[in-house]
């Protein structure tokens, strides 16, 4: 594991509780949890730069990897949060987990099933 790497987790507290959460713990990483929309309006959240580089501070990462439930509302906050903090010079490498923590719909509409954080055994854990 990449000892300067985070992992920023933008779903919604509901999903925290009631989904789960990755748990990196047994590898010493911490785990940044903003919400990038807040549900049910799913507006975006106008302070997430600033709310993920408290988070962050002091121990500013080489890299960050973002994960959402399938990997679409990740994507566009490792954009809008890689794109913000090379403005204020302080670059990082942003990774979208493109699958997300639940993954994509199978041929059921469900998830959980095809792919994702949980379906691939990664370690996780309900709050």
């Amino acid at each position: 594991a990449n000892q300067r790497s985070g992992l920023v987790d933008v779903r919604t507290k509901a999903e925290w509780l009631y989904v789960g959460v990755p748990d990196l713990s047994e590898i010493g990483r911490a785990q940044v949890y903003v919400e990038w929309r807040h549900f049910p309006e799913m507006r975006t959240n106008s302070s997430f730069v600033d709310e993920v580089v408290s988070e962050l501070e002091p121990d500013w990462p080489d890299t960050l990897f973002f994960i959402c439930r399938s990997g679409v509302r990740s994507r566009e906050a490792a954009r809008v949060f890689s794109d913000a903090v090379a403005k204020q010079g302080r670059p990082v490498r942003c990774i979208n987990l493109a699958e997300g923590f639940e993954g994509d719909l199978d041929a059921e509409r469900r998830r959980g099933r095809l792919n994702g954080w949980k379906v691939m055994g990664l370690p996780w854990r309900q709050s």
